[in-house]
């Protein structure tokens, strides 16, 4: 089983491939579809609440034909966050569940979890605690629920569950650690709360395969033309599976993406 993971950021921007980086969008869009996942998770949709235009519908259609694709848009504000999956097989059920976070959280898209007959295939795009850290108390109480929510799944069956979740977990996870202590995504609390999550019974399968490799990583920023270029990057989206299907997964990797900054998708291999 094949499956990948991305923030887009915008499924507006690589439908239109407009500009330079829409182009770089589109043509990583296109290479995903090439490799055929059965499951293929996508955050930061940035799609209106009332979901895909004619025009994106028609674009996803063609490149992913034969899937079967759903939507959690934000209500909260349009055109902001959001999550979607497109499956090959047809799940038993689809949940886009509210975990009593916090703030308007819950209407922002975040979570879609599919049903199959033997695991879970979940997405997560996590908040982001923000430059000035005005939402750090409120991402710790979407860690703490988000948590929960999960491990309600894991006491049914084994999850496999992935996304952008805005978080370093370790020094080797990013390339200016000692910089960014006090940054979004590598405070101690968002850490702290990462391994909370993989102490309660979650495996980080990339580190598992690599434990000790530096450099792979997963984001770098826009903001600087310089940060893909010299690897100067975070490693914040993961797949994480059930500690008791770890032993199934037989690779993990990150796409190339070349100079096209910001995310670049993640794969997982898994025999289920």
């Amino acid at each position: 089983m094949q499956l990948i993971s991305w923030n887009i950021d915008s499924i507006n921007a690589a439908v239109e491939h407009k500009s330079a980086r829409g182009e770089m969008t589109w043509d990583v869009l296109t290479t995903i579809a090439a490799r055929k996942p059965d499951v293929f998770a996508i955050q930061e949709t940035k799609l209106k609440a009332t979901g895909m235009t004619k025009k994106q519908s028609e674009a996803i259609a063609e490149l992913f034909p034969d899937y079967h694709v759903y939507l959690d848009s934000s209500t909260a504000r349009s055109g902001y966050s959001g999550t979607m999956m497109l499956t090959r097989i047809e799940p038993l059920s689809i949940e886009f569940p509210k975990i009593a976070a916090p703030d308007t959280m819950d209407i922002e898209g975040r979570i879609i979890t599919l049903e199959f007959d033997n695991y879970y295939v979940s997405t997560v795009y996590t908040p982001n605690s923000g430059s000035a850290l005005a939402r750090l108390s409120a991402r710790g109480e979407w860690d703490d629920a988000y948590r929960a929510y999960i491990q309600t799944l894991d006491a049914k069956k084994p999850v496999i569950f992935s996304g952008d979740m805005n978080v370093a977990h370790e020094e080797i996870d990013l390339k200016n650690f000692k910089t960014n202590h006090n940054s979004a995504g590598f405070t101690n609390q968002e850490r702290e709360k990462f391994t909370a999550l993989l102490d309660a019974g979650f495996t980080d399968t990339l580190r598992m395969q690599n434990p000790n490799t530096p450099e792979i990583y997963t984001w770098w920023a826009q903001i600087s033309k310089t940060s893909k270029i010299n690897n100067s990057g975070w490693r914040i989206d993961y797949y994480l599976v059930s500690d008791r299907i770890a032993e199934n997964v037989s690779n993990t990797g990150v796409l190339d993406t070349g100079l096209r900054q910001d995310h670049a998708p993640i794969s997982l291999t898994i025999n289920m």
